[in-house]
């Protein structure tokens, strides 16, 4: 069997065919008048020869078409078993985005959630920064106002120190000008004289 490249499948047809050839071929013989004599129906004759031109065109049909056929079945058989993989391979490659999407959808909430975490702790501490940095200006400007007020302040009593002095001198001058005598002065004028010339 196997040097002729015949499968089981194929014998089992051919042998099928091969019978019933053989049992028409019977029939259509045993209707006739068995060969004695003349024939009681003549069509009979006509559709043996029918019956047997039929049989060996089947068989002739079966012994041309077979590998076509067969090929035809195998290709499509394989075609379809190669979709089907393919199909498995798509659906598996399907899963596993699904499986992917699915991961990545519960990871967003969880992200969504740290993003939200991580921008009110970002908030938090600009906030604390921002607050750092403003008490930071309000001692600077602070340092800064007590300082013109201390400058104020001194230039404010160095000029009342100096009216004050001023005012001194003016009421020494009336004072002493109220409690000298023109003895006093010619006594006065005598002595820084008496300074000079020496």
């Amino acid at each position: 069997m196997k040097k002729l490249g015949l499968k089981k499948g194929q014998l089992q047809v051919m042998g099928f065919v091969a019978t019933l050839v053989f049992v028409l071929t019977g029939i259509a013989f045993a209707s006739s008048d068995g060969g004695h004599g003349g024939v009681h129906n003549a069509w009979l004759t006509v559709d043996t020869w029918k019956v047997l031109n039929f049989g060996l065109l089947a068989v002739g049909v079966f012994f041309i078409a077979r590998k076509p056929v067969a090929q035809f079945f195998s290709s499509r058989a394989k075609d379809i078993e190669d979709e089907i993989k393919e199909l498995e391979l798509k659906k598996a490659d399907a899963e596993t985005k699904l499986a992917e999407y699915q991961t990545k959808f519960k990871n967003l909430d969880q992200e969504s959630k740290q993003i939200v975490e991580d921008y009110i702790k970002q908030g938090e501490e600009a906030k604390t920064r921002i607050i750092a940095e403003a008490g930071e200006q309000a001692e600077k400007l602070e340092a800064v106002a007590k300082r013109n007020i201390e400058q104020e302040f001194k230039s404010a009593k160095a000029t009342l120190q100096r009216e004050i002095v001023e005012k001194a001198l003016g009421k020494a001058e009336e004072v002493i000008i109220a409690s000298i005598s023109s003895d006093d002065q010619d006594k006065l004028v005598d002595e820084y004289l008496k300074k000079v010339v020496a």
